[in-house]
């Protein structure tokens, strides 16, 4: 295991800041394998019992979550104004550097992934990733067969942007799935205006083969383990 330096590991097993981890080490509050710990640059081994005030901490690098969003909640790291997912996560889950892989639109329900690791983010969103995302729209009117090869053969939109090609599965009247691997601005919603439909709600199902757990309500979340990540890319 690699060594980390005792204020990081600190900030990141108890989700406080640097300057908060080092008043916990001059307080004499932290101890290692035994030994009271008080320097910030002191190095620890990844896998060391660190102890503080009476509760062991354990390590990890990066955290992936799972997050069953609920509508109104924005997807953001920060806002002043708005709720954001990070806001509305369990406490014994928060941590620095937290951010929202693929955001969501505010009113968009269903599967969104928080994590602190970029590279991660970054290989999810990526446009050359062409990972599938899965989407039950409920709309303001009837789907119609014939936009089923309108969606395969790549909407155009209304500024001229073509979209790549998209699977529709139409599911009774005024619902269908929608599978797309690229995420333009509101393209969903500016993909059904080209045919004159409106969307009254929109629900992510899946990202890869990874799929929203049916028993997860609204607004709750799950970590996820290194096998569920890697169905994202298969």
């Amino acid at each position: 295991m690699a060594e980390i330096r005792i204020d990081k590991y600190l900030s990141v097993a108890l989700g406080i800041s640097r300057s908060e981890a080092k008043i916990l080490l001059k307080n004499g509050k932290i101890s290692s394998d035994g030994n009271i710990i008080t320097k910030p640059e002191i190095k620890v081994d990844e896998a060391a019992k660190v102890i503080c005030q009476n509760q062991v901490l354990s390590y990890k690098k990066y955290i992936y979550i799972l997050m069953n969003k609920p509508e109104g909640i924005l997807s953001a790291s920060t806002d002043k104004r708005v709720k954001t997912v990070i806001d509305i996560l369990p406490e014994d889950l928060k941590r620095t550097g937290l951010f929202p892989v693929g955001r969501l639109d505010k009113n968009t329900t269903g599967l969104l992934i928080i994590t602190d690791d970029g590279d991660f983010g970054h290989r999810v969103t990526s446009p050359k990733s062409l990972i599938e995302k899965r989407y039950l729209v409920t709309l303001d009117g009837i789907v119609k067969e014939e936009y089923i090869s309108l969606f395969e053969n790549g909407i155009v939109l209304s500024d001229g942007e073509k979209c790549m090609p998209a699977k529709l599965e139409i599911q009774s009247g005024n619902t269908a799935i929608v599978t797309i691997r690229e995420g333009k601005y509101h393209q969903i919603k500016r993909m059904f205006g080209t045919v004159g439909l409106g969307v009254n709600a929109l629900k992510r199902l899946s990202i890869g083969k990874l799929c929203l757990p049916k028993g997860l309500k609204e607004g709750c979340v799950c970590e996820l383990n290194s096998e569920q990540i890697q169905k994202i890319f298969q």
